[in-house]
């Protein structure tokens, strides 16, 4: 069957791999429909991410269709169910897991990274990490796991209806966050550097956009916070500026939520960090009960899904669009590879 494979930085072509040939009593076979690349796939492919390991097939955000079930798999899962699939590892012994907080286990493994992904045609998963999805096409579905990280990261901030919550870039994991903040009656501002993704960002629930390139970002924050700075502040990019964003600006007792991976350390005014008795955690992954919520939010046919998604390619163009993406990073939301024919 076909597959994607990075073999190399800046090499990625589709390869011939073998069709699952039995499933077992608790695994279920799923027929791919549409598979996305992430920023982390980006970075495989620029040679830029330390924990994949090579040749991989990537793909972890999942849009698919049960295919067949082994004969433990509960009743919940049936063939010609759309589907989404829980890509992370867990090992039920690290602290992460003895907290209950398995998207943070020590010892996870991503598909796509450290080990192989599900860009292919069919793949046999344990029926624990299928997610059914009833009443979403599954293109759609491959929408979920990168939207459900941004929610999670709200979850982890606690973010109530009293909360003025600024997210740092506008990315499908600050789109997330976006979502969800929206949902729980927060006044969100968004940041980014492209004037097309805070026009989205404000169609999907942001009340301000920002555009961090143009604008007086602390003058007008200070302006819409009324002096307080935001009670939350979610770095979804990743970078020096962006974290040190993330500090200066949220307000005295406020929450700083972290989800972008920096390239290199990142060096901050600590003081800030007593001096305005910060809350910062990190927010990794993401919790079943994350799916669901986006889940959720996506059945009310409230969801832009169309806007989210920058292109469909067959696996013979994933390379092209994956270089395209590379030479203008900021004007993709997602690429999704079409097993369909």
């Amino acid at each position: 069957m076909k597959a994607v494979q990075i073999k190399a930085p800046h090499e990625m072509g589709v390869v011939q791999t073998a069709q699952p040939q039995r499933i077992g009593k608790e695994d279920v076979c799923i027929r791919l429909s549409h598979v996305g690349f992430c920023g982390s796939d980006l970075n495989t492919y620029l040679g830029r991410n330390p924990m994949v390991k090579l040749p991989v097939i990537p793909g972890h955000e999942v849009g698919a269709v049960i295919e067949s079930v082994g004969s433990d798999v509960p009743d919940m899962l049936k063939p010609g169910m759309s589907v989404t699939v829980n890509p992370y590892t867990n090992c039920d012994k690290c602290a992460a897991c003895r907290n209950g907080r398995v998207n943070a286990c020590a010892h996870n493994e991503t598909l796509g990274v450290q080990r192989n992904g599900v860009m292919c045609e069919r793949a046999v998963l344990p029926w624990q990490k299928i997610i059914p999805a009833p009443g979403i096409p599954p293109r759609d579905c491959a929408l979920i796991e990168p939207m459900s990280v941004g929610f999670h990261a709200v979850d982890r901030a606690g973010v109530t209806d009293i909360d003025i919550v600024l997210v740092i870039g506008c990315g499908m994991i600050g789109i997330g966050a976006i979502v969800r903040a929206a949902l729980r009656g927060a006044t969100v501002i968004a940041v980014d550097l492209d004037d097309e993704k805070l026009a989205l960002a404000r169609r999907i629930g942001a009340r301000y956009t920002l555009n961090s390139q143009t604008d007086a970002v602390h003058e007008r924050l200070q302006k819409i916070t009324g002096g307080f700075g935001a009670d939350v502040v979610i770095e979804a990019v990743g970078s020096t500026p962006t974290y040190r964003m993330a500090i200066e600006e949220v307000g005295f007792t406020g929450r700083v939520v972290c989800i972008g991976y920096a390239p290199s350390d990142v060096p901050l005014t600590t003081k800030l960090f007593v001096q305005k008795e910060l809350n910062i955690y990190g927010s990794r992954n993401a919790l079943p009960t994350d799916f669901r919520a986006v889940i959720r939010y996506m059945q009310t046919g409230n969801c832009p899904v169309d806007a989210f998604i920058s292109a469909v390619v067959a696996p013979e163009e994933a390379a092209q669009a994956v270089q395209k993406w590379a030479e203008h990073p900021g004007k993709v939301f997602r690429i999704l590879v079409s097993f369909t024919e």
